[in-house]
């Protein structure tokens, strides 16, 4: 299920939308298939420092075996 981002060349609405196999992708405001669709940046994961607390950086939690863990806990 790839989200994609699409801008209307109808009504220049710009939208995001998640796109199953085949199906036509329909502007949201307008309802005009003449769309375009654009580049997406994927996001990158952020991970907590050790120092805020929390995710890898709580000791009171098991490691979770990630090369980048840095949790001691039993």
């Amino acid at each position: 299920m790839p989200l994609y981002e699409y801008s209307c060349q109808s009504c220049e609405h710009a939208f995001e939308t998640l796109v199953f196999g085949d199906e036509k992708v329909t502007c949201p405001e307008c309802q005009s298939t003449r769309l375009e669709r654009l580049m997406s940046v994927p996001g990158l994961a952020q991970v907590a420092s050790p120092s805020a607390g929390g995710g890898c950086g709580d000791p009171s939690l098991p490691s979770c075996g990630a090369p980048w863990c840095q949790r001691k806990g039993s």
